[in-house]
């Protein structure tokens, strides 16, 4: 099964953009985890905030669970993109 089950949640979306920050945020509701592979969709109008200003909006989200082959496939696509940012040497002098 490559898709479980999906459900709807309610949620708060805090946006902000500034100078310091240009951010996005979605919390669900009781806790709700985003495991690997899950798809969350926010319901509702396109969210517009000027430059300057910050705000919060609740709104409800559709929650579709990633079935146990999905789930997997993409730990390991996770896994194996994470090595590439990373290089490790040990030999001394210079790369060339």
């Amino acid at each position: 099964m490559i898709r479980g089950r999906a459900f709807e949640v309610p949620c708060r979306v805090a946006v902000e953009q500034s100078e310091a920050h240009f951010h996005a945020h979605v919390e669900l509701a009781d806790g709700l985890l985003v495991e690997p592979g899950d798809r969350v969709r926010v319901q509702g109008d396109p969210i517009r905030v000027r430059f300057g200003e910050s705000a919060e909006f609740l709104r409800t989200a559709t929650v579709e669970r990633a079935g146990p082959l999905l789930r997997g496939w993409t730990r390991l696509i996770a896994y194996l993109g994470l090595t590439e940012l990373y290089e490790v040497s040990f030999n001394p002098g210079s790369l060339t």
